[in-house]
Protein backbone atom coordinates (compact mmCIF):
# COMPACT_ATOMS: atom_id res chain seq x y z
CA UNK A 1 0.00 0.00 0.00
CA UNK A 2 0.96 3.27 -1.17
CA UNK A 3 2.07 5.92 1.86
CA UNK A 4 2.78 9.37 1.54
CA UNK A 5 6.43 10.67 2.43
CA UNK A 6 5.19 12.33 6.13
CA UNK A 7 2.78 8.92 6.57
CA UNK A 8 6.05 7.03 6.25
CA UNK A 9 8.49 8.96 7.76
CA UNK A 10 6.12 9.61 10.70
CA UNK A 11 6.25 13.27 10.19
CA UNK A 12 3.55 15.41 12.42
CA UNK A 13 4.47 18.67 12.21
CA UNK A 14 2.22 20.67 10.01
CA UNK A 15 4.31 22.53 8.44
CA UNK A 16 6.93 19.89 7.62
CA UNK A 17 4.23 18.11 6.01
CA UNK A 18 3.01 20.84 3.79
CA UNK A 19 6.87 21.20 2.99
CA UNK A 20 7.06 17.71 2.31
CA UNK A 21 3.76 17.66 -0.11
CA UNK A 22 5.18 20.77 -2.78
CA UNK A 23 8.67 18.74 -3.01
CA UNK A 24 6.47 15.03 -4.00
CA UNK A 25 4.25 17.50 -6.61
CA UNK A 26 6.98 19.01 -7.85
CA UNK A 27 9.32 15.64 -8.35
CA UNK A 28 6.11 14.39 -10.31
CA UNK A 29 5.65 17.27 -12.65
CA UNK A 30 9.97 17.04 -12.99
CA UNK A 31 9.66 13.53 -14.47
CA UNK A 32 6.53 13.93 -16.38
CA UNK A 33 8.16 17.37 -17.90
CA UNK A 34 11.66 15.32 -18.87
CA UNK A 35 9.88 12.68 -20.49
CA UNK A 36 7.99 14.78 -22.75
CA UNK A 37 11.14 16.41 -23.44
CA UNK A 38 13.16 13.29 -24.30
CA UNK A 39 10.14 12.32 -26.69
CA UNK A 40 9.97 15.57 -28.67
CA UNK A 41 13.56 15.49 -29.35
CA UNK A 42 13.54 11.94 -30.14
CA UNK A 43 10.38 12.64 -32.60
CA UNK A 44 12.53 15.60 -33.83
CA UNK A 45 15.69 13.66 -34.44
CA UNK A 46 13.75 10.99 -36.79
CA UNK A 47 12.01 14.14 -38.39
CA UNK A 48 15.64 15.51 -39.60
CA UNK A 49 16.65 11.99 -40.66
CA UNK A 50 13.46 11.17 -43.00
CA UNK A 51 14.11 15.38 -44.27
CA UNK A 52 17.35 14.36 -45.31
CA UNK A 53 16.93 11.51 -46.83
CA UNK A 54 14.26 13.34 -48.84
CA UNK A 55 16.35 15.97 -49.70
CA UNK A 56 19.26 13.88 -50.88
CA UNK A 57 20.69 16.14 -54.04
CA UNK A 58 19.23 14.60 -57.75
CA UNK A 59 21.71 13.32 -60.44
CA UNK A 60 23.75 16.09 -62.34
CA UNK A 61 22.55 16.98 -65.72
CA UNK A 62 25.29 16.13 -68.44
CA UNK A 63 25.54 16.24 -71.87
CA UNK A 64 28.30 13.62 -73.58
CA UNK A 65 30.37 13.59 -76.33
CA UNK A 66 31.88 10.12 -77.87
CA UNK A 67 35.79 10.02 -78.34
CA UNK A 68 36.21 8.84 -81.71
CA UNK A 69 39.46 9.36 -83.92
CA UNK A 70 39.25 12.32 -86.49
CA UNK A 71 41.85 14.37 -88.46
CA UNK A 72 43.98 16.02 -86.73
CA UNK A 73 45.67 18.64 -89.44
CA UNK A 74 45.82 21.79 -87.83
CA UNK A 75 47.59 25.28 -88.29
CA UNK A 76 50.10 27.42 -85.84
CA UNK A 77 50.45 31.06 -86.12
CA UNK A 78 53.23 33.15 -86.20
CA UNK A 79 53.51 37.05 -86.66
CA UNK A 80 55.84 37.81 -89.39
CA UNK A 81 57.15 40.83 -91.25
CA UNK A 82 57.41 40.87 -95.27
CA UNK A 83 61.47 42.01 -96.52
CA UNK A 84 63.16 41.73 -99.49
CA UNK A 85 65.74 39.65 -100.51
CA UNK A 86 68.11 42.15 -101.42
CA UNK A 87 67.58 45.98 -100.56
CA UNK A 88 70.49 48.82 -101.26
CA UNK A 89 70.59 52.18 -100.53
CA UNK A 90 71.85 54.42 -103.43
CA UNK A 91 74.41 56.43 -102.59
CA UNK A 92 77.20 58.45 -104.62
CA UNK A 93 80.56 57.46 -104.78
CA UNK A 94 81.75 61.36 -105.74
CA UNK A 95 80.65 64.95 -105.73
CA UNK A 96 78.39 66.98 -108.05
CA UNK A 97 74.96 68.13 -108.74
CA UNK A 98 72.48 65.80 -110.43
CA UNK A 99 71.84 66.76 -113.65
CA UNK A 100 69.40 63.84 -114.71
CA UNK A 101 67.01 61.07 -113.43
CA UNK A 102 66.34 58.60 -115.30
CA UNK A 103 63.27 56.60 -113.49
CA UNK A 104 60.14 57.56 -111.67
CA UNK A 105 59.64 56.67 -108.46
CA UNK A 106 58.26 53.20 -107.64
CA UNK A 107 59.30 52.28 -110.75
CA UNK A 108 60.60 48.65 -111.73
CA UNK A 109 64.11 48.90 -112.72
CA UNK A 110 66.73 46.29 -114.61
CA UNK A 111 69.90 45.76 -113.37
CA UNK A 112 72.41 48.11 -115.41
CA UNK A 113 69.84 50.87 -115.66
CA UNK A 114 70.63 54.23 -115.77
CA UNK A 115 69.05 55.78 -112.27
CA UNK A 116 70.91 59.48 -111.76
CA UNK A 117 73.84 61.38 -113.68
CA UNK A 118 75.88 63.60 -111.99
CA UNK A 119 77.56 66.57 -113.62
CA UNK A 120 80.49 64.83 -114.97
CA UNK A 121 82.34 68.02 -116.67
CA UNK A 122 84.78 68.26 -113.89
CA UNK A 123 85.97 64.03 -114.22
CA UNK A 124 85.76 64.40 -117.92
CA UNK A 125 88.57 66.99 -117.97
CA UNK A 126 90.17 65.02 -115.55
CA UNK A 127 90.09 62.04 -117.66
CA UNK A 128 91.45 63.82 -120.72
CA UNK A 129 94.56 65.02 -118.89
CA UNK A 130 95.46 62.18 -117.88
CA UNK A 131 94.66 60.35 -121.21
CA UNK A 132 97.49 62.91 -122.28
CA UNK A 133 99.45 62.76 -119.28
CA UNK A 134 99.78 59.34 -120.10
CA UNK A 135 100.47 59.35 -124.21
CA UNK A 136 103.52 62.20 -122.60
CA UNK A 137 104.91 59.17 -120.60
CA UNK A 138 104.69 56.88 -123.37
CA UNK A 139 106.71 59.50 -126.09
CA UNK A 140 109.28 59.72 -123.53
CA UNK A 141 109.31 56.07 -122.57
CA UNK A 142 110.10 55.97 -126.66
CA UNK A 143 112.70 58.35 -126.70
CA UNK A 144 114.80 56.67 -123.58
CA UNK A 145 114.22 52.89 -125.31
CA UNK A 146 115.59 54.51 -128.73
CA UNK A 147 118.47 55.98 -126.78
CA UNK A 148 118.86 52.51 -124.52
CA UNK A 149 119.80 50.46 -127.71
CA UNK A 150 121.86 53.41 -129.44
CA UNK A 151 124.04 53.26 -126.12
CA UNK A 152 123.96 49.35 -126.14
CA UNK A 153 125.25 48.65 -129.83
CA UNK A 154 128.02 51.30 -128.90
CA UNK A 155 128.99 49.80 -125.50
CA UNK A 156 129.39 46.57 -127.42
CA UNK A 157 132.06 47.81 -129.72
CA UNK A 158 133.81 50.21 -126.85
CA UNK A 159 132.67 53.12 -128.30
CA UNK A 160 131.21 54.47 -125.41
CA UNK A 161 132.04 54.64 -121.15
CA UNK A 162 130.02 51.87 -119.00
CA UNK A 163 128.87 54.38 -116.92
CA UNK A 164 126.94 56.29 -120.27
CA UNK A 165 124.68 53.27 -120.63
CA UNK A 166 124.08 52.42 -117.18
CA UNK A 167 122.56 55.81 -117.36
CA UNK A 168 120.72 55.49 -120.52
CA UNK A 169 119.15 52.20 -119.23
CA UNK A 170 118.49 53.76 -115.55
CA UNK A 171 116.30 56.14 -117.49
CA UNK A 172 114.83 53.88 -119.60
CA UNK A 173 113.12 52.07 -116.32
CA UNK A 174 112.10 55.30 -114.77
CA UNK A 175 110.07 55.67 -118.53
CA UNK A 176 108.39 53.01 -117.72
CA UNK A 177 107.30 53.44 -114.48
CA UNK A 178 105.97 56.94 -115.42
CA UNK A 179 103.79 55.44 -118.03
CA UNK A 180 102.64 52.92 -115.53
CA UNK A 181 101.69 55.79 -112.95
CA UNK A 182 99.79 57.67 -115.75
CA UNK A 183 97.98 54.22 -116.64
CA UNK A 184 96.86 54.27 -113.06
CA UNK A 185 95.97 57.88 -112.69
CA UNK A 186 94.11 57.25 -116.26
CA UNK A 187 92.21 54.50 -114.21
CA UNK A 188 91.41 56.38 -111.60
CA UNK A 189 89.91 59.56 -113.05
CA UNK A 190 87.74 56.98 -115.53
CA UNK A 191 86.70 55.17 -112.63
CA UNK A 192 85.17 58.52 -110.73
CA UNK A 193 83.81 59.31 -114.82
CA UNK A 194 82.03 56.22 -114.53
CA UNK A 195 80.72 56.85 -111.43
CA UNK A 196 79.06 60.28 -112.32
CA UNK A 197 76.12 57.34 -113.74
CA UNK A 198 74.71 55.59 -111.15
CA UNK A 199 73.06 52.57 -112.19
CA UNK A 200 70.51 49.79 -110.62
CA UNK A 201 72.81 46.76 -108.90
CA UNK A 202 69.97 44.16 -109.96
CA UNK A 203 66.33 43.78 -111.29
CA UNK A 204 63.51 45.53 -108.37
CA UNK A 205 61.44 48.17 -107.38
CA UNK A 206 63.33 51.92 -106.83
CA UNK A 207 61.39 54.18 -103.93
CA UNK A 208 61.11 57.43 -103.94
CA UNK A 209 63.84 59.96 -105.02
CA UNK A 210 65.61 61.50 -101.99
CA UNK A 211 67.02 64.24 -104.41
CA UNK A 212 65.50 66.49 -107.27
CA UNK A 213 68.02 67.64 -110.50
CA UNK A 214 70.44 70.10 -109.48
CA UNK A 215 70.69 68.88 -105.95
CA UNK A 216 74.64 68.83 -104.82
CA UNK A 217 75.40 65.44 -103.49
CA UNK A 218 79.07 64.18 -101.96
CA UNK A 219 79.81 60.34 -101.28
CA UNK A 220 77.75 58.48 -98.52
CA UNK A 221 74.18 60.95 -99.44
CA UNK A 222 71.42 58.92 -99.65
CA UNK A 223 70.21 58.99 -102.97
CA UNK A 224 67.19 56.33 -102.60
CA UNK A 225 66.58 52.12 -101.56
CA UNK A 226 65.96 49.51 -104.13
CA UNK A 227 65.05 46.45 -103.07
CA UNK A 228 64.00 42.83 -105.19
CA UNK A 229 60.44 42.21 -105.04
CA UNK A 230 59.93 38.70 -106.56
CA UNK A 231 60.30 36.53 -104.49
CA UNK A 232 60.05 37.80 -101.10
CA UNK A 233 61.12 37.19 -97.75
CA UNK A 234 58.69 36.39 -95.06
CA UNK A 235 60.82 36.63 -91.34
CA UNK A 236 59.06 34.61 -88.06
CA UNK A 237 60.23 33.78 -84.82
CA UNK A 238 60.04 30.75 -83.75
CA UNK A 239 60.87 29.19 -80.27
CA UNK A 240 63.91 27.06 -79.75
CA UNK A 241 62.21 23.64 -79.30
CA UNK A 242 60.74 24.00 -82.36
CA UNK A 243 64.21 24.17 -84.56
CA UNK A 244 64.47 20.04 -85.19
CA UNK A 245 61.10 20.20 -87.33
CA UNK A 246 61.92 23.60 -89.11
CA UNK A 247 65.37 22.26 -89.64
CA UNK A 248 63.20 19.16 -91.41
CA UNK A 249 61.48 21.64 -93.27
CA UNK A 250 64.44 23.37 -94.55
CA UNK A 251 65.99 19.94 -96.00
CA UNK A 252 62.74 19.21 -97.40
CA UNK A 253 62.81 22.93 -99.26
CA UNK A 254 66.91 21.89 -100.21
CA UNK A 255 65.15 18.90 -101.67
CA UNK A 256 62.81 20.40 -103.70
CA UNK A 257 59.96 18.73 -102.22
CA UNK A 258 57.76 21.82 -101.74
CA UNK A 259 54.50 21.70 -100.62
CA UNK A 260 51.72 23.90 -98.80
CA UNK A 261 53.13 23.91 -95.32
CA UNK A 262 53.13 27.61 -95.59
CA UNK A 263 50.51 30.37 -96.16
CA UNK A 264 50.46 33.76 -95.59
CA UNK A 265 47.16 36.10 -94.03
CA UNK A 266 46.76 39.22 -95.47
CA UNK A 267 46.09 42.45 -93.28
CA UNK A 268 42.98 42.48 -94.54
CA UNK A 269 41.78 38.79 -93.58
CA UNK A 270 42.59 37.13 -97.47
CA UNK A 271 44.75 34.01 -97.43
CA UNK A 272 47.79 34.83 -99.96
CA UNK A 273 47.26 32.87 -103.15
CA UNK A 274 50.93 31.09 -103.34
CA UNK A 275 52.37 29.02 -100.87
CA UNK A 276 55.98 29.52 -99.43
CA UNK A 277 59.13 27.55 -98.33
CA UNK A 278 61.71 27.73 -96.08
CA UNK A 279 64.91 29.40 -96.79
CA UNK A 280 67.14 29.92 -94.12
CA UNK A 281 67.53 29.16 -90.22
CA UNK A 282 69.26 32.05 -88.44
CA UNK A 283 72.44 31.20 -87.19
CA UNK A 284 71.91 31.61 -83.46
CA UNK A 285 69.13 31.85 -80.68
CA UNK A 286 68.29 34.75 -78.58
CA UNK A 287 69.34 34.12 -75.27
CA UNK A 288 66.98 36.94 -74.13
CA UNK A 289 63.53 35.40 -75.83
CA UNK A 290 64.53 31.79 -76.44
CA UNK A 291 63.47 32.28 -80.16
CA UNK A 292 65.21 31.94 -83.25
CA UNK A 293 64.41 34.20 -86.67
CA UNK A 294 63.39 31.44 -89.72
CA UNK A 295 63.34 32.97 -93.09
CA UNK A 296 60.82 31.64 -95.48
CA UNK A 297 60.58 32.60 -99.25
CA UNK A 298 57.05 33.30 -101.39
CA UNK A 299 56.52 34.13 -104.82
CA UNK A 300 55.49 37.90 -105.40
CA UNK A 301 53.91 37.54 -108.75
CA UNK A 302 51.33 40.24 -108.20
CA UNK A 303 53.48 42.63 -106.52
CA UNK A 304 50.76 42.21 -102.98
CA UNK A 305 53.83 41.82 -100.96
CA UNK A 306 55.83 44.92 -99.91
CA UNK A 307 58.28 45.24 -97.52
CA UNK A 308 57.70 46.22 -94.26
CA UNK A 309 54.01 44.63 -94.23
CA UNK A 310 53.31 42.56 -90.99
CA UNK A 311 51.09 39.77 -91.23
CA UNK A 312 50.48 36.03 -90.11
CA UNK A 313 51.76 32.94 -91.56
CA UNK A 314 50.19 29.45 -90.75
CA UNK A 315 52.45 26.51 -90.88
CA UNK A 316 50.54 23.36 -91.91
CA UNK A 317 50.83 20.23 -88.75
CA UNK A 318 49.44 16.76 -90.49
CA UNK A 319 48.67 14.87 -86.81
CA UNK A 320 47.32 11.92 -89.49
CA UNK A 321 43.66 10.75 -89.35
CA UNK A 322 43.61 8.50 -86.18
CA UNK A 323 43.79 11.19 -83.15
CA UNK A 324 41.36 11.18 -80.50
CA UNK A 325 39.93 14.59 -80.72
CA UNK A 326 37.51 15.96 -77.82
CA UNK A 327 36.05 19.08 -77.15
CA UNK A 328 38.24 21.98 -75.30
CA UNK A 329 35.12 23.02 -73.17
CA UNK A 330 35.40 19.01 -71.77
CA UNK A 331 39.43 19.65 -70.23
CA UNK A 332 39.12 20.69 -66.68
CA UNK A 333 43.03 22.56 -65.60
CA UNK A 334 43.95 21.76 -61.90
CA UNK A 335 47.44 23.21 -61.02
CA UNK A 336 48.64 22.48 -64.25
CA UNK A 337 47.37 19.28 -64.66
CA UNK A 338 45.06 18.63 -67.46
CA UNK A 339 41.77 15.94 -66.47
CA UNK A 340 38.00 14.79 -68.07
CA UNK A 341 35.31 13.72 -66.88
CA UNK A 342 33.87 10.07 -68.32
CA UNK A 343 30.30 8.87 -67.29
CA UNK A 344 30.90 5.35 -66.59
CA UNK A 345 27.60 3.54 -64.74
CA UNK A 346 25.90 6.69 -63.84
CA UNK A 347 28.96 8.50 -62.28
CA UNK A 348 31.42 10.87 -63.17
CA UNK A 349 34.95 9.41 -63.38
CA UNK A 350 37.46 11.54 -63.01
CA UNK A 351 40.77 11.21 -65.70
CA UNK A 352 43.77 12.23 -65.63
CA UNK A 353 44.74 13.06 -69.72
CA UNK A 354 47.73 14.46 -72.21
CA UNK A 355 46.71 17.24 -74.48
CA UNK A 356 48.07 18.08 -78.06
CA UNK A 357 47.58 20.66 -80.46
CA UNK A 358 44.20 22.74 -79.85
CA UNK A 359 42.22 22.33 -83.13
CA UNK A 360 39.50 25.15 -83.51
CA UNK A 361 37.10 24.21 -80.54
CA UNK A 362 38.68 20.50 -79.99
CA UNK A 363 41.72 19.29 -78.55
CA UNK A 364 43.62 16.41 -79.25
CA UNK A 365 44.29 14.18 -76.44
CA UNK A 366 47.59 11.76 -76.34
CA UNK A 367 46.46 9.41 -73.59
CA UNK A 368 44.02 9.14 -70.63
CA UNK A 369 41.41 8.02 -72.91
CA UNK A 370 40.25 5.47 -75.38
CA UNK A 371 37.74 5.39 -78.50
CA UNK A 372 34.09 4.71 -77.33
CA UNK A 373 34.81 6.80 -74.07
CA UNK A 374 32.21 9.54 -72.85
CA UNK A 375 33.74 12.64 -72.02
CA UNK A 376 31.25 15.02 -70.30
CA UNK A 377 31.28 18.34 -71.65
CA UNK A 378 28.30 20.34 -70.42
CA UNK A 379 27.94 20.17 -66.48
CA UNK A 380 31.40 20.04 -65.59
CA UNK A 381 31.43 22.62 -63.02
CA UNK A 382 29.45 20.76 -61.09
CA UNK A 383 31.36 17.63 -61.00
CA UNK A 384 33.51 15.86 -58.78
CA UNK A 385 34.88 12.30 -59.25
CA UNK A 386 32.31 9.81 -59.05
CA UNK A 387 29.27 12.27 -58.93
CA UNK A 388 26.20 10.99 -59.52
CA UNK A 389 24.74 11.89 -63.11
CA UNK A 390 22.29 11.62 -65.08
CA UNK A 391 22.86 12.03 -69.52
CA UNK A 392 20.42 14.38 -70.81
CA UNK A 393 17.56 16.50 -69.37
CA UNK A 394 17.18 16.01 -65.26
CA UNK A 395 13.88 14.09 -64.67
CA UNK A 396 11.48 15.36 -62.52
CA UNK A 397 11.96 14.34 -58.72
CA UNK A 398 9.23 12.45 -57.07
CA UNK A 399 6.36 13.92 -55.09
CA UNK A 400 6.68 13.12 -51.68
CA UNK A 401 3.57 11.31 -49.41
Amino acid sequence: MFKEPWERYNIKSKRNVTGMKKFTFYMRNSTRWIGLMSMMLGLSSCGNKQAAQQQAPPPVAVNVYNVEPGDATYFDQYPATVTPLNQVDIKPQISGNIIQIFFKDGQHVRKGEKLYEIDQQQYKAAYDQAIANLNVAKANLAKMQQDADRYTELAQKDAIARQTLDHALADLESSKRQVDAAQANVTDVETNLKYSVISAPFDGTIGISMVKIGTGVYPQTLLNSISSDDPMAVDISIDQADIPRFTEYLQKARDDEKDSLFTIVLPDGDAYPYPGHMYLLDRTVDPQTGTIKARLVFPNRKGLLKPGITTNVQVRHDGGSNSLLIPYKAVVEQLGEYFAFVASGGKAIQRKISLGAKINDKVVVRSGLQQGDQVITEGVQKLRDSTAIQVGAPKAPAATK
